[in-house]
C-alpha cells in the first residue's frame, strides 16, 4: 500500500533526517580536516635523552658578619670583639689558613659580608681589608 501511495506521489519520503545527517558529517570532516593540519604544522622536536653531568664543585664559599655593635663572625664563629677596630689579627690569620687550604684542594675561596645595616661601616672596611690582606679576590656582599 505505501509503494503505491509513494509511486502515486501522495506520500512522499521524509528528507529532513538525512540532510541533517549529511549536515553533521560534513560538518565533522571540516573540522577534523583542520585539526590534522594545524597539527601538522607545529614542528615541535621532542628532546633526546642524554646523560647527566656532573655538577661542578661549589667554591669554597664562607660568611663573614658584622653585627651591630660591631663584632665580626667568621662562619657563625666570632672572630673580632667591637674593641678591635684596628686590624682584624685573627680574621687576616683565619682568612690565610682558609685560603691555603682552598689552594690546596684547587678551589677558589669566596667570602661573602654580611653587615648588618646598623653595623659601623669602617667594619665593612676592615673586614675588606683583611680580606684583601689574606689575597682573596672574590668578596662579595649579602643582604642581612
Amino acid at each position: 500500500m505505501k509503494s503505491e501511495e509513494i509511486l502515486s506521489g501522495k506520500l512522499k519520503p521524509d528528507l529532513t533526517p538525512m540532510i541533517d545527517v549529511v549536515f553533521l558529517l560534513l560538518i565533522f570532516f571540516m573540522v577534523t580536516t583542520s585539526l590534522i593540519k594545524e597539527e601538522a604544522d607545529l614542528g615541535i622536536q621532542l628532546p633526546t635523552s642524554t646523560a647527566a653531568k656532573a655538577s661542578d664543585e661549589l667554591p669554597n664559599r664562607h660568611v663573614i658578619d658584622i653585627l651591630p655593635d660591631g663584632s665580626v663572625l667568621f662562619n657563625g664563629s666570632p672572630i673580632a670583639s667591637p674593641a678591635e677596630r684596628i686590624t682584624l689579627n685573627g680574621l687576616i690569620a683565619t682568612l690565610r689558613r682558609v685560603k691555603a687550604t682552598s689552594d690546596r684542594m684547587d678551589q677558589k675561596t669566596v667570602v661573602v659580608i654580611v653587615a648588618d645595616p646598623l653595623s659601623p661601616h669602617f667594619k665593612a672596611i676592615e673586614v675588606l681589608d683583611a680580606c684583601a690582606a689574606a689575597d682573596i679576590k672574590y668578596v662579595s656582599f649579602g643582604d642581612y
